[in-house]
């Protein structure tokens, strides 16, 4: 039988107390890791844009890749966003550790003892997801999009693209966090198993349904091609079975 949730009770202040100090300690992780993505910023800012000018090139659109800004203080600002988004992906191990650490205290102790795969599961996944949209998606992505520019009829006119820097971020921020975030779909099964809300025989019923939900979704995130979408929709149904498969083991 499980231990019971620890006996100590904290007053409403002393609640209060405990989350301003976890909040502290999430902001200082955040502006750490923001500072250390400052820092590198060039560094982070040609890794990103990597996909973009290797689909630039294979488009053959003739001019060299280029980013552009409208402002003076355009790129300033580009690389301040940069900052934060890459700050905040760096934090993510000490903000998951720190919202674990908060509710821990009204959790059994056998629910107390997944903090720390919680926090490296969550923060693996996260990264994985990521660094898939960057190698297979964002590649696809660019080179479907890129392939509108060219000419416009006969007339000689042509359409060449002009990409803002922030634009740019902007998109491949949203991108990223997408991917990291679908790639969490084991743990929030796995919280779900736990709390008795599915289990893995309503998973294996849903199975066919969410088969065309990650087609669905491939088709609308890559180009319309059967290849693509393999690619993308793959990885979600991977996922899916090892959801069922941890739901199983809980259940």
């Amino acid at each position: 039988m499980s231990a019971e949730p620890e006996e100590q009770t904290m007053t409403f202040w002393e609640h209060l107390e405990e989350l301003r100090s976890r909040i502290i300690k999430m902001a200082l992780a955040f502006v750490v890791g923001a500072v250390v993505a400052w820092i590198y910023r060039v560094e982070v800012l040609s890794w990103l844009t990597k996909p973009f000018v290797e689909a630039w090139n294979t488009g053959a659109l003739g001019e060299k890749a280029s980013l552009h800004f409208s402002a003076p203080a355009s790129l300033f600002f580009a690389y301040v966003k940069l900052a934060v988004m890459a700050g905040l992906i760096l934090a993510l191990p000490v903000m998951l550790y720190q919202l674990w650490a908060f509710i821990a205290p009204g959790l059994y102790s056998n629910e107390r003892r997944l903090a720390i795969p919680f926090v490296l599961s969550s923060t693996t996944l996260f990264t994985c997801g990521a660094l898939f949209g960057w190698k297979i998606a964002f590649p696809l992505a660019f080179r479907y999009l890129l392939d509108f520019a060219g000419p416009v009829g006969t007339q000689g006119f042509e359409v060449k693209p002009t990409v803002m820097v922030d634009d740019y971020l902007d998109f491949v921020s949203r991108m990223l966090i997408a991917f990291g975030a679908t790639f969490q779909l084991p743990v929030l099964i796995f919280f779900l198993s736990i709390a008795g809300i599915v289990n893995y025989r309503q998973l294996i019923r849903f199975g066919r349904y969410f088969i065309v939900i990650a087609f669905v979704l491939a088709a609308v995130l890559t180009p319309p091609d059967i290849t693509s979408q393999v690619l993308l929709a793959a990885p979600l149904l991977v996922l899916y079975s090892l959801s069922i498969g941890i739901s199983y083991i809980i259940t």
